[in-house]
């Protein structure tokens, strides 16, 4: 039978979500995810996707996914720490730590996970975090768990942070004190003033932390947000995603030395859950290769964002204050959004409706 007060709450609040138009359908594709995708028997242009530079389905990384589990399997079969790790996993981390210019990275499973993980390791009730009003829902879980005081401050709003920051210095009451930014802001698409919050952190001590998700592969001719404003060495902990602009699934944390031997043994998401897949590991380093060698796929990025940028304005719709490809329609309301988005895909055309709680 089950509790009848779970199926009560499930009952009403699933309810509730329809009648607003906050309930997400979850659509199927029956392909792969590139320029056009296939839901049921539909062929649709795929403008919704994050594999900004199509290497989802690059041969390249296929093959080199196909021979590592030829040669390794299809799991890693135990966690990092135990005998997880392979030398493919070694490979990866130190072709990261080369392609964004740090000392040393670490894998993770997720993004999300890094987030959670590196956060909770290095900051705890005796610290305080800065964190950005816009910061994605993994940041703001990660400052959760760490357990430290978290100070909000203004959307990429310099005096608001530095005040806030000033105010925390001199309180007195905080061992260490973190600002924690994304890099590019997953909705709006607008850059952090990075060199503006790293000077304050300089000024005020406070540990840098940057996620650059949806940075890599499009900004710094690829190698992302601290390369971009040339800031190696200046940020303490820069934090990715494998899944995005790279093609595949994963997440990973560059620094210092010291720092990824910190996070080895005291990063929970790495201490205990499975390590990333050889295939998986084999795939995002052909496609670090392909980024080091070439700005050929970060350069069609751009000029395809840019056609889609005065298209959109042309026809007069409020596409926001985007700085890079991520190209919001802003509708307004979210009934009216859902609404767009059905009649988009009568069309042809795949744009996914994007609702509360991931945007206010």
């Amino acid at each position: 039978m089950g509790s009848k007060a779970l199926k009560k709450f499930l009952e009403d609040n699933l309810t509730e979500l329809k009648e607003k138009g906050l309930y997400n359908e979850i659509d199927v594709l029956s392909g792969s995810n590139g320029p056009t995708i296939h839901i049921g028997h539909r062929q649709l242009i795929n403008l919704s996707s994050n594999n900004y530079l199509g290497l989802a389905t690059n041969k390249r990384m296929m093959d080199a996914a196909k021979k590592a589990i030829d040669q390794y399997g299809v799991g890693a079969g135990a966690v990092r720490t135990i005998n997880g790790t392979m030398d493919i996993h070694v490979e990866l981390e130190e072709l990261l730590a080369k392609f964004k210019g740090a000392e040393a990275a670490i894998a993770l499973q997720s993004g999300f996970n890094c987030n959670a993980g590196a956060i909770s390791a290095i900051m705890d009730k005796n610290d305080a975090i800065l964190s950005d009003q816009l910061n994605h829902a993994s940041i703001i879980d990660g400052c959760r768990l760490a357990g430290s005081k978290i100070i909000v401050y203004k959307h990429s709003d310099m005096e608001d942070l530095y005040n806030k920051a000033k105010e925390a210095r001199e309180s007195g009451k905080y061992n260490k004190i973190m600002v924690i930014t994304d890099g590019v802001f997953s909705m709006d698409g607008d850059i952090a003033k990075l060199p503006e919050i790293v000077d304050i952190a300089q000024e005020l001590d406070l540990i840098t932390y940057v996620d650059d998700a949806h940075g890599e592969g499009v900004l710094g001719n690829g190698a992302g947000i601290v390369r971009h404003f040339g800031l190696e060495g200046r940020v303490d902990l820069e934090v990715g995603t494998l899944s995005k602009a790279l093609g595949v699934v994963g997440g990973y944390i560059a620094g210092t030395k010291d720092l990824i031997d910190w996070l080895r043994v005291r990063a929970r998401p790495f201490l205990f859950s499975t390590s990333l897949t050889p295939g998986a590991c084999a795939a995002v380093v052909e496609a670090v290769r392909i980024l080091m060698e070439s700005t050929e796929y970060v350069d069609r990025l751009w000029e395809n964002g840019n056609y889609l940028k005065a298209g959109l304005k042309k026809l007069g719709y409020n596409i926001g204050n985007s700085e890079t490809p991520i190209t919001p329609c802003i509708i307004g309301d979210e009934k009216k959004a859902q609404e767009f988005s059905r009649e988009l895909v009568k069309e042809g055309v795949y744009v996914k409706s994007i609702v509360y709680p991931t945007v206010p």
